[in-house]
């Protein structure tokens, strides 16, 4: 099943359409964390402060944008109100940990510069990422006149891929092999999530069928 038709059956669901919502907003914000983490005591430039700070806002952005079809019942991120949750929680940290792996054998890098590292090639291929899930989830939401609406995002998330690029040409001259191959793991990682989020959606739609026949 590709993303834009889970995607298409997810947006006819409101109760899914909120899940969805809640855990792009989740994904966001694990994001903002994970770039806080990382970030050096004092060797910290305007680029990541920047960056951190988008992903912050996208994650409340998200989260509000949940209330245009329910009106409570989102306050955070519990499971039950997420899809596919284990996958979604995990999806960044394995591979923020497969790509420091990664880095550490053919760079033989470690510590701060690892770190540093791990910050720029992960972003990049979550940056790649998101180039494609919120262009395609907006085409949805103009087709069913959502009052939904991630445009904001999709500019901020196009400025972010392009600062990337430009920091990973500072910092390594063969950046692009290396991106190559984390975006190859992202893909995978991407796919098992993908799938998750199917099950989901056909679980969802078995429970409502069964409690239609009651």
């Amino acid at each position: 099943m590709t993303l834009e038709s889970i995607l298409t059956h997810i947006v006819e669901d409101q109760q899914l359409h909120a899940k969805w919502l809640n855990t792009l907003s989740l994904m966001e914000n694990t994001g903002a964390r994970k770039i806080s983490a990382s970030e050096h005591p004092t060797k910290v430039n305007l680029i990541i402060l920047k960056h951190a700070a988008e992903e912050a806002r996208h994650a409340y952005y998200l989260k509000k944008q949940i209330s245009k079809l329910i009106s409570n019942g989102f306050e955070d991120y519990q499971f039950n109100l997420l899809i596919a949750p284990i996958k979604s929680y995990h999806y960044l940290k394995s591979l923020d940990v497969e790509i420091c792996r990664y880095l550490k054998s053919e760079l033989g890098i470690k510590g701060e510069q690892l770190s540093y590292a791990a910050y720029l090639i992960v972003t990049y291929a979550i940056e790649v990422r998101a180039d494609d899930i919120y262009p395609i989830y907006q085409t949805i939401l103009d087709k069913i006149g959502s009052k939904v609406n991630v445009k904001s995002i999709i500019l901020e998330e196009e400025g972010h891929l392009e600062e990337m690029v430009n920091q990973l040409k500072a910092f390594h001259p063969d950046w692009e092999s290396h991106a190559k191959i984390c975006c190859e793991i992202e893909t995978r990682l991407f796919q098992q999530w993908l799938s998750a989020l199917h099950s989901a959606c056909m679980q969802q739609h078995s429970q409502l069928e069964s409690l239609e026949t009651l």
